[in-house]
């Protein structure tokens, strides 16, 4: 399980408690027992339970609490030798100042890490969006014209003699109705390509599922691939980010399409399926193409592993990323009686409701 993982569910009112229980205990410990002994030294558990936060300014205030309460400890402790009092003191002191430092080191790498993987994710969404143009200049061109339509129509019924308001009125709805194909177009690109920190909130997968598969119908037509859906009704609620979501399955099916597109126009189809029950709903992608060698099957979500000459190797990657961040698996399989099938399964929200 991913760190990402661990740490939504780790940071929750309840660490807090436990590290603020255990300085308590400590400091306690501390106070009541001789001078000689060096309880306060236990306050580096603290601040290493701090760091399951992720967050390096918490591990900061964590490290400066408990070296005050170190020294508030000492002043306030009457029994045993005060020079060894003072020794293990700044024995503590030191340890949890150095405890500190390094666990805010690690975190800040592991930030500049999970910053650098986000960026990449980003890049390869951009690098999809290169291939998918055509797709959406198809998508907004089919409102823009109907719009130009139900205009030029418009002009003719309040043109007429006596204007004809009521045809007119319905010409003025369809304007309306494709302005706004246009801008749900437009936004989906918008969500794909803008810059912003993973979020995790309810996510419909039924409508993951649809404004993937409006996004990639242009590029389905062009290559006259034929397209089955299999979809569950209701909503299938997750926990996640949409667009990190949507770019597994749009990285799924643009792979499936440049598979299927090399075989002959007769045999080319793809798949959407999805399947649930009370804990987890899955989807896949299946295409009609030549398929992988059980070779490539093993290694097709290690990082810059490709099969194309102009692949990078990071779209997939990048796919089992995601998905595990999310609690979730992903796996490929060879589909029968050829092609490949493509599958991730994610925890659902909440118990599903047929």
């Amino acid at each position: 399980m991913r760190r990402e993982r661990l740490e939504s569910m780790v940071d929750t009112p309840l660490l807090w408690l436990a590290m603020a229980g255990l300085a308590l205990l400590i400091f306690v410990a501390d106070t009541v027992t001789d001078l000689e002994i060096a309880v306060a030294v236990l306050h580096v558990a603290v601040v290493l339970i701090s760091v399951w936060t992720g967050r390096p300014r918490t591990v900061l205030i964590v490290g400066l609490v408990c070296s005050i309460l170190t020294v508030l400890s000492f002043f306030m402790t009457v029994r045993g030798d005060t020079e060894a009092g003072i020794a293990n003191s700044c024995l503590s002191l030191l340890a949890i100042g150095a405890t500190t430092y390094l666990a805010i080191r690690i975190e800040l790498a592991d930030l500049a890490v999970r910053r650098a993987e986000a960026d990449l994710a980003r890049i390869s969404r951009i690098t999809m969006l290169g291939e998918l143009t055509a797709s959406i200049a198809h998508e907004v061109s089919q409102p823009l014209a109907a719009i130009g339509a139900s205009s030029n129509a418009a002009l003719r019924w309040l043109s007429a003699s006596p204007p004809n308001q009521a045809e007119a009125q319905h010409a003025l709805k369809r304007i309306v109705e494709a302005a706004e194909r246009a801008g749900e177009v437009v936004e989906r690109v918008r969500r794909l390509v803008r810059r912003a920190p993973p979020l995790r909130e309810p996510v419909d997968m039924v409508d993951v599922i649809d404004e993937t598969l409006a996004l990639m119908r242009g590029k389905l037509r062009a290559n006259a691939i034929p397209l089955r859906t299999e979809l569950l009704q209701g909503p299938l609620p997750v926990m996640g980010d949409r667009v990190q979501l949507q770019q597994v399955l749009l990285n799924f099916i643009t792979n499936a399409i440049e598979a299927t597109v090399d075989t002959k126009p007769g045999d080319r189809e793809i798949a959407v399926n999805t399947s649930a029950d009370d804990r987890e709903v899955s989807i896949s992608v299946t295409d009609t193409g030549p398929g992988l060698s059980p070779q490539a099957m093993e290694h097709v979500f290690d990082p810059f592993f490709t099969t194309k000459e102009d692949g990078m190797g990071i779209g997939l990657a990048i796919s089992r990323s995601i998905i595990e961040a999310h609690g979730g698996s992903i796996e490929a399989n060879a589909a029968a009686p050829r092609g490949s099938v493509f599958r991730f399964t994610l925890p659902l929200a909440r118990g599903r409701k047929d």
